[in-house]
């Protein structure tokens, strides 16, 4: 089968790999049937060492169900399923408290000889625990939304929850990527009054206010802190979303949060420290947030995809096959793709 590995700093590759095999009776073996490029594929892209051994990509896809291992209950030949961005048995006592990402008995698609979901096919670890079985068929124009479940809508539903969104709060959300959007799309749907969204692509924020941001913050650094405290009588904004993972993200959400807010880290970190000195102790600062636990949120999320109540599949502007994977990398990293959805 075809699948996608990465050899260094933009270098990107669809080759050959053997076919996806049961290995374990707690695997399934999924056909894909919709992937796609993560922003966090982009900070390897930009940055990771050149390897002979390529690494194998992709955390986020959609599929139909070929086989499964004896000890695989709830699932059949022919179910088409999403996969969260991490495997985990839904079982022990950290996914019971609903953190799968920290699994006894999970881990990450690629490494360790697991597949990578931009890939025909993949061999799914713990299959019971991880795949949630969709109602609707293959071809169903629901897909792209459906497949936002695997990451970025429940990422961004994670920055509204642990930022403590509510009916009436005001939040701010730096960063106008995928995440940073759904995370407006979540805080929407858990009632926030004013919704700021910090960016400064308009094909972005235009898609922000659809999903509903109320204002719109273009400036960054000092300028971007003032707009965002006249947009808020100077208390700055109960919730902040850090959806970029940059330090001058984190140093604009502790300038914009209100004494008592809370900011929610959803971007992946690039930086070791956070200055969380005496002003922010004074002003009851919680920071919070990390990696989503989707898989905790999917059954939540589902429903309002399939009714329309929300369209998290309005952030992919941009579809390749395989052999345009490259492609959808460099168009991500040069800004002029928001989200690459991949179709075998």
């Amino acid at each position: 089968m075809r699948a996608t590995l990465m050899y260094g700093a933009g270098d990107v590759r669809v080759e050959n790999v053997p076919d996806p095999k049961i290995q374990n009776p707690t695997d399934a073996v999924v056909r894909v049937v919709r992937s796609c490029i993560c922003g966090s594929d982009l900070w390897p892209y930009g940055a990771m060492p050149a390897s002979e051994e390529g690494r194998r990509m992709g955390h986020e896809f959609l599929g139909v169900v070929e086989e499964v291992g004896s000890e695989v209950a709830g699932l059949k030949a022919g179910d088409l399923v999403v996969a969260p961005f991490v495997w985990a048995d839904n079982t022990c006592d950290f996914c019971s408290e609903g953190l799968h990402t920290s699994c006894r008995h999970g881990g990450q698609w690629g490494p360790n000889g697991v597949d990578g979901g931009q890939g025909e096919a993949v061999r799914v670890p713990q299959a019971q625990g991880t795949l949630v079985k969709l109602p609707v068929a293959e071809d169903s124009a629901l897909l792209p939304s459906l497949l936002t479940l695997s990451d970025v809508y429940c990422t961004g539903h994670h920055g509204a929850v642990t930022s403590r969104v509510a009916p009436g709060k005001s939040v701010t959300v730096i960063g106008d990527g995928a995440v940073g959007l759904c995370a407006v799309l979540a805080a929407k749907r858990l009632g926030a009054e004013q919704i700021i969204l910090m960016g400064r692509h308009t094909g972005r924020t235009d898609l922000g206010r659809d999903f509903g941001a109320t204002d719109v913050v273009a400036e960054r650094g000092a300028e971007g802190i003032e707009r965002v405290r006249e947009l808020t009588g100077g208390d700055g904004t109960h919730a902040v979303i850090e959806a970029v993972g940059a330090t001058q993200a984190m140093d604009t959400a502790l300038n914009i949060v209100r004494h008592g807010g809370v900011i929610s880290r959803l971007g992946v970190a690039q930086y070791t420290e956070i200055p969380l000195g005496f002003e922010s102790m004074m002003g009851n600062i919680t920071v919070t947030g990390g990696a989503a636990p989707a898989r905790a949120y999917i059954e939540e999320l589902l429903p309002g995809i399939l009714d329309g109540t929300v369209d998290p599949g309005r952030a992919f502007d941009h579809t390749v096959g395989f052999g345009g994977v490259p492609d959808g990398y460099r168009a991500m990293a040069d800004r002029t793709a928001l989200k690459v959805l991949i179709r075998p």
